[in-house]
């Protein structure tokens, strides 16, 4: 039942949080021609349509099930390396949530970059003999090759792995404190019957 409530929650999580990435990272791009949310919105609605704002969605998914995985695998794995008795330990919790998230972040690269590419639809990739726009995956990995060979599938990996350090560290901390709180105070009422 836990996996099914995670793959139903990924699944609206990143429905309700794809357009919101496709104007992000469109207002990022260098020589940006917008300047404010609603412009975005309303240049890519007009001139694309609503598809545009799903267009990386499978690629979305694709991401985040294998990033998932890997993370939550890593982080398991870590904690029996520096914690096999299962303590609340925040050091050995930080260290595994950090590399865990660094490994699912470089992992996950290329991913990331197609749905990039899906989302920005970057007039280089455009301009190298594509016409048309870059509809789903398979389209993207295809343009992401033909534009810069394997390498391009990696590019932002550092940047991406220093984002995802800190905030899985985190995560994973403040996740092990609450339930560890959780866990004693459900300890001391019962120990209070």
């Amino acid at each position: 039942m836990p996996g099914a409530a995670g793959c139903v929650a990924t699944l609206l999580h990143d429905a309700a949080m794809n357009p919101a990435e496709v104007v992000k990272q469109r207002m990022q791009m260098y020589n940006s021609p917008y300047h404010r949310v609603t412009d975005c919105v309303r240049a890519v609605w007009q001139n694309e349509g609503a598809g545009a704002f799903y267009r990386s969605y499978t690629t979305q998914l694709t991401m985040n099930v294998p990033f998932q995985a890997i993370h939550f695998m890593t982080y398991e794995f870590l904690q029996e390396h520096f914690n096999p008795q299962r303590r609340y330990n925040p050091s050995s919790h930080v260290l595994s949530g950090a590399c865990a998230g660094a490994v699912a972040a470089a992992a996950t690269t290329p991913l990331d970059v197609c749905k990039t590419l899906l989302n920005t639809q970057e007039s280089l990739a455009l301009n190298s003999n594509i016409t048309g726009h870059i509809t789903g995956m398979a389209s993207a990995f295809r343009t992401v090759y033909q534009v810069g060979g394997v390498t391009a599938y990696f590019r932002g990996v550092q940047a991406r792995v220093i984002y995802q350090i800190p905030s899985t560290a985190i995560a994973w901390s403040v996740y092990e404190f609450f339930k560890y709180l959780i866990t004693k105070r459900q300890e001391e009422w019962r120990a209070g019957k």
